[in-house]
């Protein structure tokens, strides 16, 4: 390869607000996924200095609608562009809904070292001031960087960079709608290079018992969310009990719920289904044995992964088993 050749960048593109459309340009209305990875791609001509893209269109849909075919989808293909020596890294173009799910369910299933960096926009791409394209270019930047190996899929979002584990989106609008709660933001973009602060420590990618072969064998166990408030009845806990493998409680403070939903999760707990509590309040850690007798209840304490999170956790966790003091060491390990 010729010394100035550029670092090949994998643009693998889902959709969301980033490829977002309005009726015009001051409009809050927008239909997401409206313009092809090409059509981003175009409106970044400064691109072209920094990396030779190789563009694909996974899907092209609002992440509302992301769905287990399309991580399926997505896994696959960047687990052959990792095994590419000619990428040197790998951007996901995708909405902000739910980019935090698909970043932290990627770090657990893909077992490489290349850096995977997500990408979403809170304005269309038709906005004024849409911020999609500087995004778009940071992203890229941050993926053809040596710093970015081996640190597990990242996200960047407003120059700032963050941990698949850790990122929330923590505002239904506006510029400033994602962070990292509980252990803060992996570092920041600074004139197109990346600066860290600091390296995550909880098990993912290359490390990870986990790997979408396994879960196509288990069949992608079901996991449900029930989310706690003021006189929570037991109904549906016991209707969900009766049709998911695994149930998340996004309880109210340290992962609680009335006395009837914690009977019912203890019911299902009884009849086979896993149990994990983690807590609505998008911060702080859920601790074991605290508020709850976890150990006699057969209950998984979250720590600090967020309900959805959770969720996915929970998910891999029940392919490898379905025991709850297994699945509390995997908690604590991921």
């Amino acid at each position: 390869m010729p010394e100035h050749a550029l670092p090949v960048v994998a643009v693998l593109a889902t959709g969301g607000t980033i490829a977002g459309a309005q009726a015009d340009a001051t409009s809050a209305g927008y239909k997401a996924g409206s313009f092809s990875v090409n059509d981003l791609l175009a409106a970044v001509p400064q691109l072209a200095g920094i990396a030779e893209i190789r563009a694909e269109q996974v899907a092209n849909v609002g992440s509302q609608n992301m769905t287990h075919e399309v991580w399926r989808a997505l896994a696959e293909r960047v687990d052959t562009l990792c095994e590419d020596a000619s990428v040197a890294g790998i951007v996901i173009t995708h909405g902000t809904d739910t980019l935090e799910e698909t970043a932290y369910f990627l770090s657990l299933v893909i077992q490489h070292d290349k850096p995977v960096v997500l990408v979403g926009a809170m304005r269309p791409a038709t906005a004024l001031g849409a911020e999609g394209p500087a995004n778009l270019y940071n992203a890229v930047a941050l993926a053809r960087h040596p710093d970015a190996r081996g640190r597990g899929p990242l996200v960047v979002m407003n120059e700032d960079v963050h941990y698949a584990r850790e990122i929330q989106k923590i505002a239904s609008a506006g510029l400033c709608a994602f962070a990292s709660p509980n252990r803060g933001r992996a570092g920041v973009m600074h004139g197109g290079a990346p600066c860290f602060y600091s390296r995550n420590t909880t098990t993912h990618t290359t490390q990870s018992e986990f790997s979408l072969a396994l879960l196509e064998k288990a069949g992608w166990p079901r996991v449900d969310i029930v989310y706690a408030y003021a006189n929570l009845q037991a109904d549906l806990i016991d209707f969900l009990a009766d049709v998911a493998d695994g149930i998340v409680l996004a309880g109210v403070g340290d992962g609680n719920a009335t006395d009837l939903g914690i009977d019912a999760l203890s019911r299902a707990v009884a009849d086979g289904t896993a149990v994990v509590r983690a807590s609505r309040t998008g911060s702080g850690f859920v601790a074991r044995d605290v508020e709850l007798d976890d150990a006699s209840l057969g209950f998984v304490a979250a720590g600090d992964l967020n309900p959805q999170k959770a969720r996915i956790l929970l998910m891999l966790g029940l392919s490898v088993t379905r025991d709850p003091a297994a699945l509390q060491a995997i908690f604590e390990r991921y």
